[in-house]
């Protein structure tokens, strides 16, 4: 049986939807204050927005872009108790467009680290594995900073926050690493296959255990004097799963165990090129979930069988052969976070939808 110790991911995770009114609105019922808030356009193309308490909420990435940070007070306003809100930005409250917005949990502040040989700023959860992690890069391989879980990350996506032009969003994932050589490095941006950079996470030495991850020499993860931002995940039973699976190229395709009832799901096909699907709970609200939008694009949702999945009580089960999630033979990374537990820490099993 699959215990966990959050009984309620809606204490840690949520998501909310909402319709633009193209002047202010604030979201309630979140469940928390959230440290982290990833939105997105619905309806129409629109950009991806993050904004996180690290960096403030003025402060804008794009997964979608390469650019550096953006600055606006228009867009995502304030983190509030139980939500946040959101200002006059087209980006997120266009008047009569759909957005989406994904919330995490952090410390619900931050701290100093000094694990690493940089010294990082913080907001990490050690109960749901997630931590927020600002730093400034050396330039120097094999230089290492604290993310604070107390756990060795199973995923860590890096931006480069100054770099105007080029610096791809780094992903570490360990469904995709095979060895120091070939450290299977993803790109968030791009639909790229995983690559063989060693300058990403570290040239000589990949080091990411539960107090440090390492570093190269590349631009994008660790510029000198430049800020960066990481985004980093520990597993946790019953909440997070961040694995691996090989696709079948069947319409009853591959079941994939998590432990739980997915909320939201993000796929990445490793061995060759494709978007990274994203996939929730809230805006498919009965199975199979084939409401999606990709994490390297800018185009609005997509309704789409051929690329459905069901949520079930203990994981998610692939229902098409697309090459987005299921081509036989295919090499394919997920993150995952629950809905709710198989079994909760009391021993009441989840449902299904």
């Amino acid at each position: 049986m699959a215990y966990t110790n959050i009984d309620k991911s809606t204490e840690y995770f949520n998501t909310n939807l909402w319709t633009g009114n193209g002047t202010s609105q604030s979201f309630t019922g979140i469940g928390f204050q959230p440290d982290w808030v990833w939105t997105k356009g619905r309806s129409h193309p629109e950009e991806h927005c993050l904004t996180d308490v690290v960096r403030g909420t003025t402060k804008e990435l794009r997964t979608n872009r390469t650019d550096g940070e953006f600055t606006s007070a228009n867009n995502i306003t304030s983190f509030d108790s139980d939500g946040f809100s959101v200002g006059s930005g087209g980006i997120v409250n266009e008047n009569g467009r759909t957005f989406v917005g994904w919330s995490w949990k952090g410390a619900n502040g931050t701290a100093s680290n000094t694990n690493g040989s940089i010294t990082s700023t913080v907001s990490a959860s050690t109960t749901s594995g997630v931590s927020i992690v600002g730093y400034t890069g050396n330039g120097s391989d094999g230089a290492t900073v604290g993310h604070g879980l107390g756990a060795t990350p199973a995923c860590i996506i890096i931006k480069n926050r100054d770099d105007s032009a080029s610096s791809f969003w780094c992903v570490y994932h360990q469904g995709s690493f095979v060895s120091q050589s070939d450290p299977g490095v993803l790109y968030l941006n791009t639909d790229v296959a995983r690559s063989a950079d060693t300058n990403v996470f570290g040239l000589s030495t990949v080091t990411i255990n539960s107090n440090v991850f390492s570093l190269g020499n590349y631009n994008g993860s660790n510029g000198s004097s430049d800020n960066m931002i990481a985004y980093c995940f520990a597993e946790k039973k019953g909440f997070s799963k961040f694995g691996s699976y090989t696709g079948n190229g069947s319409s009853d395709g591959v079941f994939v165990y998590t432990g739980f009832k997915p909320a939201w799901v993000m796929i990445k096909k490793s061995s060759g090129t494709n978007e990274w699907g994203m996939w929730d709970n809230t805006r498919s609200t009965f199975n199979d979930a084939d409401d999606i939008l990709y994490a390297n694009l800018s185009n609005a949702e997509a309704t789409n069988n051929a690329n459905g999945l069901d949520f079930v009580s203990n994981g998610f089960k692939i229902r098409a052969s697309g090459d987005l999630f299921n081509a036989s033979g295919g090499s394919y990374i997920y993150m995952c976070f629950a809905e709710n537990p198989f079994v909760t820490s009391t021993g009441i099993a989840g449902t299904a939808r």
